[in-house]
């Protein structure tokens, strides 16, 4: 009888997800607009910006947090619970979505938090094989474009110098304050992505946005721009090795790295 719940609830999970599936992408990504209340984004955004100074990395185009912990050089993490503020409400609802099923950990264990002012972005890239490759970012405070584009590699399949620079966009999507991107699969292993440096999204249609049936308010970009607001992200990731403190042990995920589709694994 358990076993029947929840193959069950996988299915609603999976029916779920198939409804926010971004169609116009070949591989799978999926568009959640609202995934939590405008009180719950007011609620992080408090808690994020009262950190100590000291919790946040300055970079030139930005600047981030990493929860519990920045990972080592040998993209392993310090084993470490999230901050409560970090799990509740989100991570429950990802376990509703089965979002992390077919993770090594079953769920995030690790959160990025970027904060993007007007004019600032990050340029195109990958992020590699420290994490299981399943991405679930929400937005806050403001709208954003990611920009999406396949590697350019070369014979042996290596990645060309200079390539997370250039290159025309494959797809765009608009990423709503309150929403859920979820990348997986070759997305994830076969593509850079990435946000320009500029201070208004233009050419924003439903021709230009692979996600433009998904949004929650289509109407706010009638015109086909916005001038850009400071936008925080929180990227919600498994990393596959984790350090246990106390007995030193390394534990790596037994389940190797390799593209996964959360949509039809069980």
């Amino acid at each position: 009888m358990a076993g029947e719940q929840d193959t069950s609830a996988y299915g609603k999970a999976i029916e779920e997800l198939q409804k926010a599936r971004i169609k116009l992408i070949p591989e799978n990504a999926y568009y959640i607009p609202e995934f939590i209340t405008q009180h719950e984004e007011e609620q992080l955004l408090q808690k994020i910006t009262s950190v100590p100074i000291p919790r946040w990395k300055y970079l030139s185009r930005r600047r981030l947090q990493s929860w519990p912990c920045a990972l080592s050089k040998s993209n392993t993490l310090l084993a470490s619970p999230l901050p409560q503020w970090l799990i509740s409400p989100i991570t429950s609802r990802f376990t509703e979505l089965e979002v992390f099923r077919n993770s090594p950990h079953k769920a995030p264990n690790h959160v990025l938090i970027n904060e993007y002012l007007p004019g600032q972005g990050i340029m195109r890239h990958e992020d590699g094989p420290a994490y299981y490759p399943v991405v679930a970012t929400v937005s806050l405070g403001a709208p954003i474009v990611l920009e999406m584009s396949e590697k350019l590699v070369n014979r042996d399949h290596l990645l060309l110098e200079g390539s997370e620079r250039t290159g025309a966009s494959q797809f765009r999507i608009l990423q709503e304050r309150r929403s859920l991107l979820v990348t997986t699969g070759r997305l994830y292993t076969d593509y850079l992505h990435g946000i320009d440096e500029r201070m208004m999204d233009a050419d924003l249609s439903s021709q230009t946005v692979c996600n433009w049936e998904l949004l929650g308010d289509k109407e706010a970009f009638v015109t086909g721009s916005y001038e850009r607001e400071t936008r925080i992200s929180l990227t919600y990731r498994d990393v596959l090795n984790v350090l246990k403190l106390g007995n030193g042990k390394q534990q790596t995920a037994e389940k190797p790295y390799s593209p996964a589709d959360i949509s039809t694994k069980s």
